[in-house]
């Protein structure tokens, strides 16, 4: 790294190319140790500070990992995160440019009473979250700059890139056994939630996607304004004299047999569920009136064992919602039954 007299002025050419040397050290570490040397040394030496610290999140602590300073600050110590200048900075995502410390109640004046500090600027490090903050000191007092600041937070900015490496390489060297482990471990709950999904998802009788993602999945498509777009509504006629006749056992294995066949005659994009009981819905999208109800008969001609169902179709006019567009298919349904069932009615 080049040496800190070659910085020149604050703000000036020779700091913008110290910053970016600092930045190129920054992207090459591989340790935290080698972040903490490139850091303590860089945050003096861009904004002329009598002193500097390196601080760490650990949970709800600041952890003053490390500093660069003409007497001794607070290295090694940690502080709640509410209780330090450095926990504000870190929780607000803002620097914090103090003139003077024992004029700000956010400063802990305790502890900066056996320090040098007269003046500091402190800045967050920043990624996914808060990592940590870098503070800089004077022990007379001092107006921070805006292109102190400005370097400050661009040293920060590098710095949280170069944390978020080293964690990465931390994680990427663990022992093979751990890798292992954790692979098993990622599979195992990966396998849960799929299994979990599958059972929100699927009705257990039929195989079918259930109301709750069918609901979904008619609500995306409506998003996506796909058009033209169709849903019908399936009710297998009498169904409730089949059950009284052959008992619940026939009529479950007549809805698991009918809905294989009704899934063999749509086409791979259609989306077939089963809505309650022995009502079933499709949703046909991007196909014209004809392609529609060509599909809606098919579905009408594929039911099995002698058994006859009643077919509402509504078409979606790009306004309406999920429920109206259901309603008026669910009235072309009753329409149908109300005409002699077994047959299709467009609303």
């Amino acid at each position: 790294m080049p040496d800190p007299a070659d910085a020149g002025e604050v703000g000036g050419p020779g700091a913008l190319n110290a910053l970016a040397e600092t930045a190129q050290h920054l992207s090459r570490a591989e340790t935290l140790e080698e972040v903490q040397q490139i850091v303590r040394a860089a945050a003096r030496r861009l904004t002329g500070a009598d002193g500097a610290t390196l601080v760490l999140r650990d949970g709800d602590d600041c952890v003053y990992v490390d500093e660069d300073a003409i007497e001794p600050l607070w290295k090694g110590r940690r502080f709640p995160l509410g209780a330090c200048i450095s926990g504000w900075s870190m929780l607000n995502g803002r620097a914090a440019a103090i003139e003077d410390v024992y004029a700000d109640d956010r400063v802990p004046h305790d502890a900066y009473r056996p320090t040098f500090v007269r003046s500091l600027l402190m800045v967050p490090i920043v990624a996914r979250e808060p990592l940590g903050a870098i503070g800089m000191y004077w022990a007379r007092r001092h107006e921070a700059t805006p292109n102190e600041i400005a370097l400050a937070r661009a040293l920060a900015a590098s710095t949280a890139v170069a944390l978020e490496h080293v964690r990465m390489g931390e994680q990427l060297t663990r022992s093979a056994e751990e890798n292992e482990r954790l692979t098993e471990e990622v599979e195992r709950r990966r396998s849960t939630e799929e299994d979990l999904r599958e059972l929100c998802e699927r009705d257990p009788l039929t195989g079918l996607l259930n109301r709750r993602a069918w609901d979904m999945a008619l609500s995306g498509t409506l998003r996506k304004r796909r058009r033209p777009m169709y849903v019908a509504l399936l009710d297998l006629d009498h169904f409730k004299d089949f059950n009284d006749r052959h008992g619940h056992l026939a009529g479950d294995a007549l809805l698991r047999r009918a809905a294989a066949a009704w899934r063999a005659a749509i086409r791979s994009e259609d989306v077939l569920a089963r809505f309650g009981g022995e009502e079933f819905t499709v949703l046909l999208a991007g196909c014209e009136e004809d392609i529609a109800l060509e599909i809606a008969e098919r579905l009408r001609l594929a039911t099995i064992e002698e058994q006859q169902i009643s077919i509402g179709v509504a078409r979606w006019n790009g306004r309406q919602t999920a429920a109206r567009l259901v309603d008026r298919a669910d009235k072309a349904l009753y329409e149908a039954k109300r005409a002699g069932r077994n047959r299709i009615v467009l609303a």
